[in-house]
């Protein structure tokens, strides 16, 4: 007797409670981030995973009618959930245009000497514009091609139309002390070859020559870039705009040109190492060179859902939650399909991203901003979240965190025993609460073992550089990458939605969500304590 008026006091107090307070109120009283989590189920992920890694997306290869089906359809699941365009303010879309260059004919003849290219010189043709055989009179000698606001080998000198021979690195003096940065920091200008050649370009300059003293080990370095060139962000009429066509030559190359000022061009240089100002040299030589490409190109395309945060103080600072929804394509009539690779982790963010604006239909949307950001080009090299890093929507420094998901639907030969597992990359390299905050979020929420084997610095596997939260990461916003390891199926055409474990993938995808809400949600932005 005593229990059913105990239940019928209970269920009278909820009443009471909902007709006083609500829906809105009610779920402020109960545990609103499980109330939302559980709205991520199994079967919702089954339901986009079935159309998503269908026959009909054709395996999602960046570039491909698959893609653009795919794109399509998340564009349109945004756009269902009530999220805005954000993109140029009115799309979804970011479109990104890749080309793969190589080279057709790449020639260098000095004073009637002809050089092997990837023998005694190399190029690479996604920094060049294509350029038939075009001959010189002259070469002038440049320094070091700098052209800094502490230090600039440009100054007084006039190089439009002309080829520049430089040397690589910058000047440092006796004590190695850098003379662009002042300490023994090396400046961008030593690291960063290509901002020599932008320099270059924007005064004019035909060609560069940059001399380098370790030329075979750079051409073993890259070797492979050079042979079988990777799709580049941009078209290919794009691709060598920014910079002055440039050959690095060696040591040989560069004494077939300056010939009789040798001497010269040695107290020119050590001048410029005790700080004193260039002397360019006019280096008179018969200069020929060719440098004709073929291009591939193709558009691949980013999908934003945005959805605002509700406090006005920090409302601008931004959740970033990816993942890639491109895959192989096909092979003939083979299709890649890509289920767990990577239409688990597409999935899970769309059902994340309903999730939240759950929350917002209960007048209980996060504090902070949150893009739902999915993304084409990883299988080509990271290039979608590189293009997004490079031309963000929204200003990276109010980025405070990426939670980005690739593959979480399938179970590893490792954990065959206990499929409740995810494997956690990256969490605690910039950030100690990151780490913090999604072990806390486990501990209370879903209970999975935490594998942390890839976040060693000494994996060989190198996991933590090869998802696109890497391209956050480098920048230095904090990530966690989810990750359920490869499989007997990876990157093969058996990767199929009938091998995926939804209960596990719905445990997976509740925790990404609880995590990024605490994300949002906590009065303080996360720390980032360790370096990049």
């Amino acid at each position: 007797m005593l229990m059913k008026f105990n239940i019928r006091l209970s269920r009278l107090i909820f009443i009471i409670l909902f007709a006083h307070f609500g829906w809105t109120g009610f779920a402020q009283m109960a545990d609103l981030p499980q109330q939302l989590a559980n709205t991520i189920t199994a079967g919702d992920l089954r339901s986009h995973l079935t159309i998503l890694a269908s026959d009909a997306m054709e395996g999602r290869e960046t570039g491909t009618p698959g893609q653009e089906k795919a794109a399509a359809y998340i564009e349109q699941y945004f756009q269902s959930l009530g999220l805005p365009p954000v993109v140029n303010g009115n799309a979804y879309q970011q479109m990104i245009a890749f080309s793969a260059q190589s080279w057709t004919t790449i020639r260098l003849e000095v004073n009637g000497k002809s050089y092997r290219h990837l023998w005694e010189f190399y190029a690479f043709p996604s920094t060049n514009s294509h350029r038939p055989a075009t001959e010189y009179k002259e070469v002038t000698f440049l320094g070091y091609g700098i052209d800094d606001e502490r230090y600039s080998d440009y100054r007084g000198v006039d190089v439009k139309g002309k080829v520049l021979l430089i040397y690589s690195g910058e000047p440092v003096d006796k004590d190695s002390i850098s003379l662009v940065t002042g300490t023994r920091q090396a400046s961008d200008w030593a690291t960063n070859w290509r901002r020599k050649l932008e320099a270059a370009h924007k005064y004019g300059a035909a060609a560069v020559l940059i001399i380098d003293g370790r030329l075979q080990q750079s051409i073993n370095d890259n070797r492979n870039t050079l042979l079988n060139p990777r799709m580049q962000m941009g078209s290919a009429d794009e691709a060598g705009a920014q910079y002055a066509n440039n050959l690095f030559v060696s040591s040989d190359i560069a004494k077939n040109i300056v010939g009789k000022k040798f001497k010269k061009l040695v107290k020119a240089r050590d001048k410029l190492r005790k700080g004193g100002k260039l002397n360019a040299l006019t280096l008179p030589c018969d200069l020929k060179i060719t440098q004709e490409k073929t291009s591939n190109s193709i558009n691949g395309s980013n999908v934003l859902g945005y959805l605002k945060g509700s406090d006005p103080k920090l409302r601008d600072e931004l959740v970033v939650v990816s993942a890639h929804y491109d895959h192989l394509g096909k092979r003939n009539a083979s299709i890649y399909n890509g289920a767990d690779d990577n239409g688990s982790g597409t999935s899970t963010i769309l059902e994340v991203a309903q999730a939240f604006v759950e929350a917002q239909k209960m007048g209980q949307g996060p504090r902070r901003s949150v893009l739902f950001l999915l993304v084409s080009g990883e299988e080509k090299g990271l290039l979608g979240s590189q293009y997004y890093a490079e031309h963000p929507v929204f200003p990276l420094a109010n980025s405070i965190a990426n939670v980005n998901v690739d593959m979480v639907g399938r179970v590893d030969a490792k954990h065959a025993a206990n499929p409740n597992y995810i494997y956690v990359i990256g969490a605690d390299k910039l950030s100690t609460d990151l780490h913090n905050i999604n072990e806390a979020a486990n501990a209370k929420y879903t209970h999975l073992e935490l594998d942390y084997t890839y976040n060693d610095d000494n994996d060989p596997n190198r996991f933590y550089y090869r998802s696109d939260h890497y391209n956050f990461a480098e920048r230095g916003i904090p990530a966690i990458f989810y990750f359920n390891g490869t499989h007997e199926d990876y990157h093969r055409t058996t990767d199929d939605v009938e091998k995926i474990n939804f209960e596990k993938m719905e445990k997976i995808a509740q925790l990404v969500f609880h995590t990024s809400w605490e994300l949002a949600n906590r009065d303080e932005r996360i720390r980032v304590d360790k370096k990049p």
